[in-house]
């Protein structure tokens, strides 16, 4: 039993560790260790906590570890307490790397943050994420339709359904911006608003 913890650590944290572009982009190689190479589970169990996975709040990442975890344990049988066991052993091994990584991060700001090379390469930095932020919130607003490389600016509409959307945006960014209401707040109310409104 220790042993089969042991390896769905090491493999989850080998899944965390070389995995890039987020929960979406875990999946196949959980599936590839999970189904595949290790066969602890079959496809249609898998495909099944995919499902749960997606519908259950959190990174679908770390719900399938989760899930897997819990279902690896259990199906050697192994009671519900190993069950439970093999889940926090799979989501710690899947988050450790990321945790490792950005603290290292954060020590290696701490050691550079004064230096003038550091400093000239953030001011570089933050308007291309400025940039990156008001193109996404452009998305948001406006939807066009790409034809290739080149945006088909006559298939341009709008995101926002009605003026009483754009009242919303409006209150929201006024709220947040002038008067520093808290995001969470903004977000039940808006939502609050939205189901009356609509």
């Amino acid at each position: 039993m220790i042993g089969l913890l042991l390896q769905l650590f090491w493999t989850f944290f080998l899944i965390g560790l070389f995995t890039f572009g987020g929960g979406y982009a875990m999946l196949s190689l959980i599936q590839t260790e999970v189904v595949v190479e290790h066969a602890w589970l079959s496809e249609s169990v898998f495909t099944d906590i995919v499902a749960i996975s997606q519908m259950t709040p959190g990174p679908i990442g770390i719900n399938c570890a989760t899930y897997v975890g819990y279902d690896v344990m259990t199906a050697t049988g192994a009671g519900h307490l190993m069950g439970v066991v093999g889940s926090l052993t799979a989501t710690l091994a899947i988050t450790l790397p990321s945790f490792i990584i950005v603290l290292m991060l954060v020590r290696f700001y701490t050691r550079v943050k004064g230096s003038p090379v550091f400093e000239g390469v953030m001011g570089v930095v933050r308007p291309a994420v400025v940039g990156l932020i008001g193109a996404a919130a452009v998305i948001l607003c406006v939807s066009v339709n790409w034809d290739g490389l080149v945006p088909s600016f006559s298939v341009v509409a709008e995101n926002f359904p009605d003026w009483k959307s754009w009242c919303l945006f409006a209150a929201a960014f006024i709220a947040s911006y002038k008067f520093k209401v808290n995001p969470i707040l903004l977000i039940v109310v808006a939502g609050v608003l939205g189901l009356l409104l609509y």
